[in-house]
């Protein structure tokens, strides 16, 4: 049976790939991000290309406000959701710690850690309403151990997988899954992003090796969806075959 799937952060990156892969099975999609022409963008080649069911709702994951408000306008066809993918996340900044930004460090513990609370908070009455569901939450390699330089992006992703273990305890009386993904490196805007635009650093991340890409990630994601009512998947961490962690890759 098609389901109701919630993704953040879909207009680029492991979102956006989500979104093909989920379509493509036929799944009705409701799809966030900041960016209103891509989601619109987005959707309509969805919809075409699938002939799925598209919303879409356009806010930052930052704002608690905006995030309760989004939930509650959804119409009545997609309030029953079946999967929430708490993808939205960002890496700012590659520094040591004394040199870091704070305003940097303050929009990674907004984004990566506080809007996925919020997010969570506001459709899991949806989720308990159908006694079952699936919460994916996209963590990263940096939530698994720490490196130089990383520190709140690393924090920032720690706290993703603590906050995966703690709600998978607290929702087994509600039969609600829960699943954390830890990718490595992957080939996404993820790097231009914490290199704020500078094309050659981002592109140095990458070279010498095939990265992940984000469609690999969306397949992971698909597929835990796919198991049996009794089966969770509680954790992946997931690298390239060149990266075995965060310290050892091998170009």
């Amino acid at each position: 049976m098609n389901k109701t799937v919630l993704i953040t952060g879909a207009t680029s990156g492991f979102g956006e790939a989500m979104a093909y892969v989920f379509a493509a099975a036929g799944d009705r999609l409701i799809l966030t991000g900041r960016n209103e022409n891509k989601l619109a963008a987005i959707s309509a080649d969805l919809i075409s290309k699938h002939n799925v069911a598209v919303h879409t709702l356009c806010f930052d994951i930052q704002n608690k406000e905006a995030v309760f408000a989004a939930v509650q306008s959804l119409p009545a066809g997609f309030t029953s959701i079946d999967v929430l993918i708490n993808n939205a996340g960002l890496a700012l900044g590659r520094d040591s710690f004394q040199d870091a930004s704070i305003e940097d460090w303050e929009t990674m513990i907004d984004t990566n850690v506080k809007g996925l609370l919020y997010i969570s908070k506001a459709v899991l009455p949806l989720l308990i309403n159908n006694k079952k569901g699936h919460i994916i939450n996209i963590g990263s390699t940096a939530g698994v151990e720490v490196y130089k330089d990383g520190n709140v992006y690393c924090a920032s992703k720690h706290a993703v997988a603590a906050i995966s273990k703690s709600m998978r305890i607290d929702l087994l009386p509600h039969h609600i899954k829960v699943t954390a993904i830890h990718p490595g490196a992957a080939e996404t805007n993820f790097s231009s992003i914490r290199f704020k635009g500078d094309a050659a650093k981002a592109a140095a991340v990458y070279e010498g090796y095939k990265a992940l890409e984000a469609v690999d990630v969306a397949n992971i994601a698909y597929y835990a969806t796919t198991l049996p009512d009794h089966v969770c998947i509680n954790e992946f961490v997931v690298t390239c075959t060149s990266q075995a962690n965060s310290f050892y890759l091998q170009k």
